[in-house]
């Protein structure tokens, strides 16, 4: 797999503290740094990146390219900005952020405009977010299946997205889980909890595990040291066939990211 599958979500991190906390996570052993231009927050991860002198190459770092930046030349001058911010030649993986309405601004243009910033040798790789299927099969048409990396979107036990999910792997396209622990909400769940108990760790372990599990990358977002730690070492958590299937059976809708301009769901 191209994209890692555990990083760092740095959404609301602003200032010291997201300088705070991108240090602590590369020191802990993160490698994956997940950012915005709409985060306000790329000068910051710079900065983390600069003092923290991890080799280049040992690194993946994804920023996104916000709508107001779809226009002509727009989205590949912001992203230059976005690598000035954050003191790299090139990002590693570069989305659209979210779809907008096709008089806004047509999809095949702003996809488009993202292939030409890979061909440009801005980022390795180009993907979206927060896409539904008629989006993904826009896109598809648009610069091919081959061409989009990862479709970002709201993953956790209380929101499944399965048939988004279920539709890009039909096309190979790979799925990155935002919001993995549903604010924390998975820490009060009795069946996570359950799980939880059976194998010694925390909550959130479990439904960053089961999410990898399935082949997803997570991008757990936190600012205690404690909790850093305690995420990454989801990835060393297997869980049984039973255990997947009983979270699997907490899907309730319960989406937490739905803004007024999002896109009619699935």
């Amino acid at each position: 797999m191209a994209i890692p599958v555990f990083g760092l979500g740095t959404f609301r991190l602003k200032g010291p503290q997201a300088v705070a906390a991108v240090s602590t996570a590369l020191k802990l052993g993160y490698r994956h740094i997940d950012t915005a231009q709409i985060y306000g927050n790329e000068a910051d991860i710079g900065k983390a990146i600069q003092t923290s002198r991890i080799a280049r190459e040992d690194l993946f770092v994804t920023t996104k390219v916000w709508p107001e930046n779809f226009h002509g030349d727009d989205l590949i001058t912001s992203l230059e900005e976005s690598l000035e911010k954050l003191g790299l030649d090139n990002v590693d993986l570069a989305l659209i952020h979210w779809p907008v309405p096709a008089q806004q601004a047509p999809l095949a243009e702003y996809v488009g405009a993202l292939l030409e910033a890979r061909e440009q040798c801005l980022t390795r790789y180009i993907g979206v977010s927060n896409f539904t299927i008629a989006h993904l099969e826009q896109a598809i048409t648009a610069i091919g299946a081959e061409n989009i990396a990862t479709n970002q979107i709201e993953v956790h036990p209380f929101l499944q997205n399965r048939a988004v999910r279920d539709f890009a792997q039909r096309h190979d396209i790979h799925t990155t889980a935002y919001m993995p622990l549903a604010h924390g909400n998975v820490m009060q769940d009795a069946t996570l909890q359950r799980i939880a108990g059976a194998h010694r760790v925390t909550p959130a372990q479990v439904a960053l595990a089961w999410l990898m599990q399935q082949g997803v990358a997570v991008i757990p977002s936190s600012t205690r040291r404690e909790h850093l730690a305690a995420n990454l070492q989801a990835q060393k958590l297997t869980l049984s066939q039973q255990e997947m299937q009983d979270i699997a059976e907490l899907e309730r809708g319960e989406r937490l990211v739905n803004p007024d301009f999002a896109p009619q769901w699935d």
